[in-house]
């Protein structure tokens, strides 16, 4: 069964590959993009993809989503740390949802050390740059799958 995905990137990820490469990396966001989605045709699912600096953009893709999607992969950047709409939005829409960050965000400075959503998503990856980020897709779809009583790869 195809299975149709948002991919959310918050605040400052447009950036990718520029800011602070030591570490975030050197790929880009549209390098990024096209990893995402080749992986996710790769198992028949459509990805849908809204990246923005701006809290109620993010918010409003997310309430757009209701009842049109089936998952959420979701890096809020900044937006981890300070953003109760974006986890009001995703308690909203009711989807099976891995938050995933490049860096460690536990081993980082204090304030970037809680998330305002890891309580109510199905799982966080934390740390393992853009691997992880396939990672996270790969579960997402295998969640995903196995609810539609599918093979788990």
């Amino acid at each position: 069964m195809a299975h149709r995905l948002l991919v959310v990137h918050g605040a400052n990820l447009d950036l990718l590959g520029k800011r602070e490469t030591a570490i975030y990396g050197t790929t880009t966001l549209e390098q990024l993009r096209e990893l995402v989605e080749s992986r996710a045709a790769e198992r028949g699912h459509r990805v849908s993809w809204v990246v923005s600096n701006h809290e109620g953009d993010l918010v409003d893709a997310i309430g757009r989503s209701m009842g049109e999607i089936d998952g959420i992969l979701i890096n809020p950047g900044a937006f981890t740390h300070t953003s109760v709409a974006i986890r009001d939005a995703l308690l909203a829409v009711s989807v099976p949802t891995i938050e995933v960050h490049l860096s460690n965000i536990h081993a980082r400075e204090e304030f970037r050390r809680r998330s305002l959503i890891a309580d109510i998503v199905t799982g966080q990856v934390t740390g393992l740059g853009i691997p992880g980020v396939l990672r996270s897709l790969d579960t997402l779809m295998d969640i995903l799958d196995a609810a539609a009583g599918g093979p788990r790869e």
